[in-house]
């Protein structure tokens, strides 16, 4: 990339579809996190790391891995999974293999939680997103989405 077109202004035609995803983005996850929250006292944050930590092997991870997954800071996830462990959801144990470590663990109820949360945010999901679109703009979305997101 040169340093014309890095430093260039956007195009009105750029600027509108920037706008278009970042409203799009925050209307539908807080649309997602809000029926969580109603029918299930769970935060769209919350969703992700108990989803992250059942797909996970032995549903545990290292805590810098799963900040890198969920998309969090250190930090945040840090407060995040405090909180969900005074709640039951996870636990944390140190790493066997690194005492500095720490690793998050799914507890049952945790997995349990997740179980009722699921099928609210599925149809969130399609309610939201994919029951909006036909097939092929599916398949659109979904390159387009791993094309932005590998653009390093």
């Amino acid at each position: 990339m040169t340093k014309t077109t890095v430093s260039r202004r956007l195009t009105e035609r750029e600027i509108q579809a920037w706008r278009a995803f970042l409203r799009a983005h925050s209307t539908i996850t807080r649309a997602l996190e809000a029926e969580l929250i109603v029918a299930h006292t769970l935060s769209l944050p919350e969703y992700g790391v108990l989803l992250t930590l059942v797909e996970a092997p032995e549903h545990r991870l290292r805590m810098t891995e799963l900040a890198d997954r969920v998309l969090l800071s250190r930090s945040g996830l840090t407060r995040l999974v405090d909180r969900m462990q005074r709640g039951g959801l996870v636990d944390r144990f140190r790493c066997p293999s690194d005492a500095r470590g720490m690793h998050a663990v799914l507890t049952d109820l945790g997995y349990q939680r997740l179980k009722e949360a699921s099928g609210t945010h599925l149809r969130g999901v399609r309610r939201h997103v994919t029951g909006q679109l036909s097939e092929t703009e599916i398949d659109q979305l979904q390159t387009l989405m791993t094309k932005i997101s590998v653009s390093e």
